[in-house]
């Protein structure tokens, strides 16, 4: 009998060799087999255990892929559609896939090749809705399935779900962000995204609130106070650089001008924010030791990665938290995610759950 099981997942065009590479270890860590079909620069990596599906949604979510946008858990595989008849194929394959659907997304790789699907797609979906509609197959559960059609082609296409509540809420993965006018650097959409990719709406809701207090190390121009500021937090920006007039018209920034390695707050404060460019080891230390002496509650920050063995710099970076973190006395989080606004770095979110 068949038990393989195949999961898709979406990233930046050239980390397919890193996101394989993390699905490959979360197998051996089960010891279940399995094996990675990833192209470079396609996009995507379909990765195939050698387990039933239940079996292998235990092994592997995406919360735990730093660099997956996205992960489908495939259904069906279409190839050679038909030029004249797409829809029938299509519905058929869908057809064969208990339950219902909360969103339908027709999505393709973040490739330039892939991009010039977009018309078709315009074209073809409203179609495949109309379909869904009229069996009542889509329904207006926020709990319910997501059902992807992801074109490799106009003749080829994967049919998977994802769970809502373990799934990117973006189409295709992608965060559509506007660029506020106020913001003084295009670096706010990193933080802004971050939020989002990172934060549960509660971690949200509890901790950008008005008057809590935020320090953003290297902060010039002030891409990242900016977006604690719009929310009404106080924010202490480190850096001997010159901050944006906008951001200091706030009233809600004090800027100090001095080393982000270096520079102490008097007193405890919600959050530590860093995107300095400096190595991820460097990075991790000082993040660790913000929250594990107490400095801070909770941070978010930027590991510019290097050209080769990415997976590799993140995993020495977690080990530095972790072995600083295991001796604070303290409960704590570690996340990791690459986004879609971030280009050759990761995002990390590390917070204390309680005080010593």
């Amino acid at each position: 009998m068949d038990f393989t099981s195949r999961a898709l997942a979406y990233c930046r065009p050239g980390f397919e060799k890193d996101l394989a590479a993390e699905f490959a270890t979360r197998s051996a860590r089960s010891s279940v087999a399995g094996h990675a079909l990833a192209t470079p620069d396609s996009g995507f990596v379909l990765y195939e255990f050698d387990a039933p599906l239940d079996e292998a949604q235990r092994i592997i979510s995406y919360d735990q892929l730093i660099f997956a946008r996205q992960l489908v858990w495939v259904r069906e595989t279409l190839e050679d559609l038909p030029e004249k008849d797409r829809l029938a194929p299509i519905l058929a394959a869908i057809n064969r896939i208990h339950g219902r659907f909360g969103r339908v997304w027709a999505e393709t790789a973040d490739t330039n090749e892939a991009k010039t699907l977009s018309s078709f797609l315009k074209r073809f979906m409203p179609h495949v809705e109309r379909a869904l509609n009229d069996s009542r197959r889509l329904i207006d559960k926020n709990d319910a399935l997501n059902l992807h059609l992801f074109f490799i082609d106009s003749s080829r296409v994967f049919i998977g779900t994802s769970d809502p509540a373990s799934a990117s809420p973006w189409p295709m993965g992608i965060a559509r962000l506007r660029m506020p006018r106020e913001a003084p650097s295009r670096s706010t959409l990193k933080l802004a995204e971050a939020f989002f990719g990172l934060l549960s709406e509660d971690e949200r809701n509890a901790t950008l609130r008005a008057g809590l207090r935020a320090v953003d190390l290297g902060a010039a121009p002030g891409g990242w106070t900016w977006q604690f500021a719009s929310r009404g937090l106080l924010v202490t920006a480190v850096d001997n650089g010159p901050m944006s007039e906008i951001v200091r018209a706030t009233g809600l920034v004090e800027h100090v001008r001095a080393d982000g390695f270096v520079w102490k707050p008097s007193k405890p404060v919600e959050w530590m924010v860093c995107d300095m460019v400096e190595q991820p080891s460097r990075v991790a230390q000082l993040v660790a030791e913000w929250v594990a002496s107490g400095r801070c509650r909770r941070s978010m920050f930027n590991l510019k990665l290097p050209m080769k063995k990415r997976h590799d710099a993140i995993e020495q970076a977690r080990n530095l938290i972790y072995k600083r973190m295991s001796v604070s006395g303290r409960d704590w989080t570690l996340r990791f995610k690459h986004l879609y606004h971030d280009r050759e770095e990761v995002t990390g979110y590390l917070a204390a759950l309680k005080q010593a």
